[in-house]
């Protein structure tokens, strides 16, 4: 069963908390940057552990030292707990 989406209101509130994310519709997206390659490349490699716990993986684009993260539950049409749990997460790994 699906996930609740969660109302836009809420989603905008919650954003506020989660420093550097910007919503585009239903999705929110941020990109981190770091000092080299590998260390963009470790970035991720944690991420994906707590994305696997999760089961919500999220859509990675990595430019060298970018790591762009792109957060939407597709089976909700929109935001969840689940997402915002996950911008959270990934930037305290950060």
């Amino acid at each position: 069963m699906p996930l609740k989406k969660l109302p836009s209101q809420e989603v905008d509130e919650r954003l506020n908390q989660c420093s550097g994310w910007k919503r585009q519709g239903d999705e929110i997206v941020k990109t981190f940057i770091f000092q080299s390659f590998e260390k963009s490349i470790e970035f991720v490699n944690r991420l994906a552990v707590e994305a696997e716990k999760m089961n919500h993986h999220p859509d990675i684009d990595i430019r060298y030292n970018k790591v762009s993260l792109l957060l939407t539950t597709h089976d909700s049409n929109g935001l969840t707990e689940n997402d915002l749990s996950l911008a959270k997460k990934a930037n305290e790994l950060a």
